[in-house]
């Protein structure tokens, strides 16, 4: 009998398990994969998931996994810097198949206990609470594991999710796709370019002194991309910045298979309810524009290990509490969501467009723009019309120029 069965096991789920294993509690974690395997990802962790890494001890085996550091941010060849953020002062974009088995084992060495190649298959239900999973191994017999709580970090369609019917809100469509690889002799570090018709590319280090290269389009662009995927990658580069399309042929050696992935919709799903709760994409997703997946699975795996461990010491009821976290994610998330959903359109609204501009015009633009990139600083704050102004004021901006939010 476990304190906590968490389904799912990358970076939402070992993290939540580590974090309540530490605390003395029976955690059993659950994984249909074996690791170290990989994944679709972005790559990128923010300076907040960064920090999550270091206060967990885990960011110095990171660094020696080879993962190169990440110290500043080109987004052109007149917006570019870094912001220091929870002092950390430099992120990175590891390849998954380091970060997840460091995870895992992080789990493993706190103490829980760690089934990989297991696929829950059905939920054990008990006076209208889950009070466990039931599943198999590739092959075996079903099992039954019993738990006081179940928690699903099982990713886009959720198992955990579907079985428990939890509802999607504040649903965005999907607006692109995203195409990546990684190639071998650039020394880019990390770039980011796009252009009016609704294209972008990105290159950042990984690990073995490797790049992740990427671009985007717009959705209804997807056939024919899927067409020629090698040969319209390309053209995206030669688009957007010949040069780097030149010095991607020239230098860059492609390593592996491209990764082409059609987006799925932007939500939120009911994250709490008797006996469960969701965490990472199982409950709360977004465009992989901005880069924070990752590190939204480790910020608010700690939040919900914070409140499970308060129902699981008698702190509190635990079904509020665990309902205090939902509440509280949905809450400090919405801004970033809002702002990567309007990013992901790869067309930038007026306020977006002169807000930017502003920004890169001043030292304190620049010094805010690297702050809200990163996640330490509120999309609505920046966005705000006092802060706008006096970002405005600091770049000269003419007042025929300025844009604001509407008051409503």
């Amino acid at each position: 009998m476990y304190d906590v069965i968490v389904v799912g096991a990358r970076c939402a789920g070992s993290p939540l398990a580590m974090l309540l294993a530490r605390q003395g509690h029976r955690v059993l974690v659950v994984d249909r994969n074996s690791f170290p395997s990989d994944t679709v990802s972005t790559h990128y962790i923010l300076q907040l998931g960064i920090a999550r890494l270091r206060d967990w001890g885990l960011l110095d085996k990171l660094a020696a996994s080879g993962a190169t550091p990440i110290r500043r941010l080109n987004f052109s060849s007149t917006l570019s810097g870094f912001a220091e953020i929870d002092g950390v002062i430099a992120t990175y974009a590891p390849r998954r198949t380091v970060l997840d088995a460091l995870l895992v084992d992080a789990a493993r060495a706190a103490g829980a206990d760690v089934l990989e190649k297991f696929t829950v298959t059905d939920l054990v239900w008990r006076e209208g609470r889950v009070a466990g999973v039931r599943g198999s191994s590739a092959g075996g017999r079903e099992q039954e594991f019993r738990a006081d709580f179940v928690v699903g970090a099982d990713g886009r369609n959720s198992t955990v999710g579907n079985l428990v019917d939890a509802e999607y809100h504040h649903v965005v469509p999907p607006s692109g796709f995203f195409a990546y690889n990684y190639y071998d002799g650039l020394d880019w570090g990390w770039q980011i370019r796009a252009s009016s018709d609704r294209q972008w590319f990105g290159a950042w280090p990984t690990n073995d002194n490797q790049h992740v290269v990427a671009v985007m389009r717009r959705l209804d662009r997807f056939a024919d991309f899927r067409a020629d995927v090698e040969g319209n990658f390309h053209q995206v580069f030669d688009q957007i910045a010949p040069d780097f399309g030149a010095r991607l042929r020239d230098c860059g050696s492609r390593a592996e298979r491209f990764r082409v992935m059609r987006y799925s919709e932007n939500y939120y799903r009911r994250s709490a309810g008797p006996g469960w709760a969701l965490v990472g994409d199982a409950g709360y997703h977004k465009d992989p524009y901005t880069g924070a997946g990752i590190s939204d699975a480790l910020v608010y795996a700690e939040l919900l290990a914070d409140h499970l461990h308060a129902g699981l010491s008698g702190a509190q009821p635990i079904d509020e509490a665990v309902r205090d976290y939902e509440r509280l994610r949905d809450k400090r998330s919405a801004p970033y969501y809002e702002f990567t959903h309007t990013l992901a359109e790869l067309a930038l609204p007026p306020l977006y467009r002169a807000a930017f501009g502003a920004a890169a015009g001043s030292e304190l633009g620049r010094a805010q723009y690297f702050t809200l990139i990163g996640g330490g600083l509120d999309a609505t704050e920046f966005f705000g019309r006092d802060n706008l102004q006096v970002l405005y004021d600091a770049a000269g901006t003419p007042a025929a120029q300025r844009e604001f939010p509407n008051r409503s």
